[in-house]
């Protein structure tokens, strides 16, 4: 059966108003919770960015569906030892319904401590590797002492550990990423409904592992008005290449979103409520290949999105017609 979660934006709202979408997601059919991890929004018309693991806690008390980080960065801002222990206490908090998704991350948010952000894919991929390595032997409850080409762990021990440790998932947005997702990951997160990369993925280890996919829409009777707060708040999306990894702060965000036309905006997403949009975009990354996929609402219109989405939208998933 296809399976349909709810992405949930720590960029654009607050953690109250997540944990409120968290049981609007539960109570409307969805199956999963994808959630971001920021230091900082994309943009000042965004204009959150919660602690994440703060944030999932109270989801933890709140509803009973899977959580998945979609995605943390345990390279740089936060050391891998910091994020095995946050994970691992989350994994207690849900009672194993978990998920570590992690990804090399976006200067953004890695900049801010006065560390230098690795100019280089390879090194931030590589980075990524040994992250995930330290992560694990953490997870064994062993007292751990690792030193290796980028992290140091002096006999470290983390004691609040889960039954089994959770799986990670390793997000690849290039072939290089979704191969390393394949070797080392438990599963794969992108958010391109690409055959090609979930293709590399599966071929590099990931047969028979989960691929979870995501996208956004803005959910609206005005279709207009959707796609008038689509550019709004979320026009950055449409920058291409590497800007989104090495731009460092929200302004730099906007000056060079100021290129991205309100008409590639509602090209690029589905605005409004037509059905037949909202199940193609769907059907789009199932079609490529995902097991699940997650779908985040721009704008202020929860409850009319959720109500949609209940109504309209998950019954013919579930069930669809020929």
């Amino acid at each position: 059966m296809a399976r349909v979660g709810y992405f949930l934006s720590s960029e654009e709202f607050s953690p109250p108003e997540l944990v409120e979408q968290a049981k609007m997601a539960e109570d409307a059919g969805f199956h999963a919770l994808w959630i971001s991890d920021h230091f900082h929004p994309w943009n000042e018309e965004q204009g959150e960015s919660g602690f994440v693991w703060g944030t999932i806690g109270a989801i933890s008390q709140a509803v009973d569906l899977p959580i998945t980080t979609a995605v943390t960065c345990p390279t740089v801002r936060l050391h891998p030892a910091i994020i095995a222990q946050a994970a691992a206490s989350a994994a207690v908090q849900t009672g194993g319904r978990f998920t570590l998704g992690v990804g090399s991350g976006e200067a953004l948010n890695e900049h801010i401590l006065g560390d230098g952000w690795p100019a280089s894919t390879g090194k931030r991929i590589e980075m990524l590797e040994e992250a995930v390595e330290v992560i694990r032997k953490l997870w064994t409850g062993e007292v751990v002492t690792h030193h290796g080409s980028h992290y140091t762990v002096e006999g470290a021990r983390i004691y609040t550990l889960p039954e089994q440790p959770p799986e990670i998932y390793v997000s690849g947005f290039g072939p290089r990423s979704a191969r390393l997702a394949g070797r080392i990951g438990d599963g794969y997160v992108s958010v391109f409904p690409d055959a090609g990369l979930v293709g590399a993925f599966r071929e590099s280890g990931g047969a028979g592992k989960p691929a979870q996919g995501g996208f956004k829409v803005c959910w609206s009777r005005d279709r207009a008005q959707a796609e008038k707060t689509a550019y709004r708040l979320w026009n950055t999306e449409l920058l291409p290449g590497e800007l989104a990894q090495v731009l460092p702060q929200p302004a730099h965000f906007e000056q060079a979103a100021a290129l991205v036309t309100e008409q590639a905006v509602a090209d690029h997403f589905v605005c409004g409520d037509d059905v037949d949009e909202h199940l193609g975009r769907l059907s789009g990354y199932f079609g490529a290949g995902y097991d699940e996929v997650f779908v985040n609402q721009i704008g202020p219109e929860q409850r009319g999105f959720f109500d949609f989405y209940a109504k309209e939208i998950l019954p013919a998933v579930e069930s669809p017609t020929d």
